[in-house]
């Protein structure tokens, strides 16, 4: 096999590996929004991804593992969604709305409080850190305005408010945070 073919093979792999690294995570997403974390299951999150048990394994060591790569990933999906906005008002309201509708949310605050409390708890742990960043640079903020931030969305976790009130309460906080 030469070089050239063994990169073209590689980079085939590695793109099926992403692919089914989305699918596992998305399956997952699905199944918390269903049952919650503890009554969730590798073979029905396999099933709902549309993978073999095995492919999950051959991606993840654990379903600990996993399910703190899915915290990760929307950590990066929410700060790319913000990113797209027009402005920082649209974005806070983007970001609210998103948490705030999240179906696995709504289903890990019913069914794993002890699982919540730990996810709201701002530490120093990676994901809190990369959540820290991703809002520094969707807002350009000091870290006395990330912090507001980060807490403000923090609470829409366990209590939910509406797109109008997302709405409303972004146009607030940017008006103080902002101008």
């Amino acid at each position: 096999m030469s070089a050239e073919s063994a990169l073209v093979t590689y980079a085939r792999q590695r793109d099926t590996s992403n692919k089914s690294r989305v699918a596992i995570l998305a399956g997952a997403k699905l199944v918390i929004a269903k049952v919650g974390n503890y009554q969730s299951n590798i073979a029905d999150i396999a099933v709902s991804a549309q993978v073999a048990k095995a492919t999950i394994y051959n991606q993840f060591a654990d379903k600990a593992e996993m399910m703190e790569s899915l915290v990760e990933s929307e950590v990066i999906r929410l700060t790319e969604l913000a990113l797209a906005a027009g402005s920082r008002q649209e974005s806070l309201a983007l970001l609210s709305t998103a948490i705030s509708q999240d179906l696995s949310l709504r289903k890990l605050v019913e069914t794993d409080p002890s699982d919540i409390a730990k996810l709201v708890t701002i530490t120093n742990h990676p994901i809190w850190v990369l959540a820290h960043q991703g809002i520094a640079k969707v807002f350009g903020a000091d870290s006395a305005a990330c912090g507001v931030i980060l807490r403000w969305l923090i609470g829409q976790i366990a209590s939910p408010i509406t797109q109008e009130e997302s709405v409303a309460q972004s146009k607030r906080l940017a008006a103080t945070l902002f101008n």
